[in-house]
């Protein structure tokens, strides 16, 4: 099956709604630090992916004979690989950048995802040419370009040696290598599952992604004072479970729908909500409205999935009448719709 094939037959129009539910649900995460802000990002990040392994644990277990003996050895290890690369990897390199450059510096970084992730699926088969995906990528340049502008307007200095911020960029970089391995390699693998869902793919990954975060428990531990209220702990634990079930378990489900349902070079780019939707939520919190940059960003990030939804839109399909086909009839051949 060619390229064009494949784009006439996905489903596009369910695969960017869940696009849309994914990065509604990933933006709740850049909030939970501002509602909890007596504890590290460190301890806020182990206790939300040990919450994600046992909320799966517990969505998984009334089906777990039947899904255990469906999964590998091979499938356990990618399983593995994702958790590291797309969750515990990603978040340990950019929270080590943000201590070193900045969240300015790395929250731009970050926002080159969608379009690392599109153009590297125009190597898959079922993705468009780059040239198609010029338009697109254009825009959400200068949404992104018009996003750097107002967080290096409104962020603070960050303090250090050159050296220091180089080695906060580098990590920065680090992690965009790393969650775009992740998204690569998380693709490729749904498009060949045949024995589960998606949506038990993604609990599997939250299992994995569990168990590796308990290793991170005691260096949490340590990472912040541990004389807190009852109250704070509350509402620690609330947040750190609330962020589990609404990013991590309905995120990574929506996320693994759209990218069974879209090529890569559409599903990349609809990670751009996720900043969207973190703008969208931080307003909410503080209570303000949008400046006139970041409108302006919203429009082209906007108008950039948008563009490249149109560019995947399937072309219509020939129909031919066999009878009109026959050499000599009079009808001729039959024309296209």
């Amino acid at each position: 099956m060619n390229g064009a094939q494949s784009r006439s037959r996905f489903p596009l129009l369910p695969g960017l709604a869940n696009g849309v539910a994914t990065g509604a649900c990933w933006g709740s995460v850049f909030v939970a630090p501002a509602m909890v802000p007596d504890f590290t990002p460190l301890q806020l990040s182990t206790a939300r992916y040990i919450a994600y392994g046992a909320i799966s644990v517990l969505l998984v277990l009334p089906r777990w004979r039947q899904i255990h003996s469906r999964i590998a050895p091979k499938e356990w290890i990618a399983l593995l690989w994702l958790g590291l690369t797309g969750n515990l990897g990603y978040y340990i390199l950019i929270s080590s950048a943000v201590r070193l450059c900045g969240i300015d510096i790395t929250s731009i970084m970050t926002g080159f995802l969608p379009v690392i992730i599109g153009i590297l699926g125009t190597r898959e088969k079922d993705g468009l040419g780059l040239r198609r995906l010029v338009p697109s990528m254009l825009l959400m340049l200068v949404g992104l370009g018009l996003t750097a502008m107002q967080t290096l307007h409104s962020g603070e200095g960050t303090a250090g040696t050159d050296v220091t911020r180089l080695t906060g960029f580098m990590l920065a970089i680090g992690g965009l290598a790393s969650w775009s391995i992740f998204a690569l390699s998380n693709s490729r693998w749904l498009k060949r599952l045949s024995v589960i869902s998606a949506d038990d793919w993604s609990l599997l990954t939250g299992i994995a992604t569990g168990a590796e975060a308990l290793l991170l428990l005691p260096f949490a531990v340590h990472s912040g004072a541990a004389s807190h209220p009852i109250s704070g702990w509350l509402a620690f634990a609330a947040v750190s479970g609330g962020v589990a079930l609404v990013a991590s378990v309905m995120g990574g489900i929506f996320w693994n729908r759209t990218c069974q349902m879209l090529p890569m070079t559409l599903s990349g780019q609809m990670a751009v909500g996720e900043t969207l939707f973190a703008l969208f939520y931080g307003c909410l919190w503080t209570g303000r409205l949008p400046t006139a940059i970041e409108t302006a960003a919203v429009i082209f990030l906007m108008l950039s999935v948008l563009s490249s939804a149109l560019a995947h839109v399937p072309a219509p399909r020939e129909e031919t009448y066999p009878d009109r086909d026959r050499p000599g009839h009079p009808a001729g051949p039959a024309k296209t719709r």
